[in-house]
């Protein structure tokens, strides 16, 4: 299973050298929140902070975005170095035209679903979608309680997944830690979020480490 530390729980004085831990703990992926203050009530990254950290990791940047107007971030993102950009399935009545415009931006697309979304909105988009974020939390702040009927929304999706042989990564993002990181993995999760379990930790690389250990990666 890829972890993907999430950045909005790092140390923002010393971000540099928290994405740097990252990569000495082995970890695939860095998430990185891009939020507006507007579709949720929290501000955070922009393109000026993707820019900066980019030359410090060759890691796949995972930029979720959490944003009113989604399609007006693409271009700047995978100008600033991402590889994988997330929209909120709520953000925008036009998502497949989005989901196109990322993917004509090089970079993959990732469709995102609330806690109150159910799977079945996405049945036309999941052919032409890189990754799928459940989230297993409420969008906007870290440190929140993860939410256990989310593992139900996992399985669905991989079952539609195994049976209409598609390729995508199923991603989870909230409340991740070494026992939740399992049953995401036991549901069909390919890829899992971790924020504060890792960085509010005394020793965030043991923390990455312990996530692949107990995931078997």
């Amino acid at each position: 299973m890829k972890i993907a530390p999430s950045i909005l729980s790092a140390d923002f004085a010393n971000l540099k050298r928290d994405v740097e831990m990252t990569v000495k703990a082995g970890a695939e992926y860095l998430h990185i929140d891009i939020m507006d203050g507007h579709f949720v009530p929290n501000l955070s990254f922009g393109e000026p902070i993707l820019r900066a950290i980019r030359p410090y990791s060759k890691q796949i940047f995972d930029c979720h975005l959490m944003v009113d107007n989604p399609e007006d971030y693409i271009a700047m993102l995978a100008d600033a170095g991402a590889d994988v950009i997330g929209v909120h399935y709520e953000a925008t009545p036009h998502i497949h035209r989005i989901l196109q415009q990322i993917k004509e931006a090089g970079c993959k697309a990732e469709v995102v679903l609330n806690p109150g979304t159910p799977v079945v909105v996405l049945a036309n988009l999941l052919e032409m979608v890189d990754a799928v974020l459940i989230m297993t939390v409420n969008p906007g702040f870290g440190g929140q309680e993860f939410l256990p009927g989310m593992l139900l929304k996992v399985q669905e999706l991989n079952q539609i997944k195994k049976d209409s042989k598609f390729d995508f990564d199923i991603e989870v993002d909230g409340g991740i830690n070494d026992r939740t990181i399992k049953q995401c993995q036991q549901a069909g999760a390919t890829i899992a979020v971790a924020g504060s379990f890792v960085f509010n930790a005394a020793n965030p690389v043991e923390k990455i480490q312990l996530l692949h250990k107990v995931t078997g990666d």
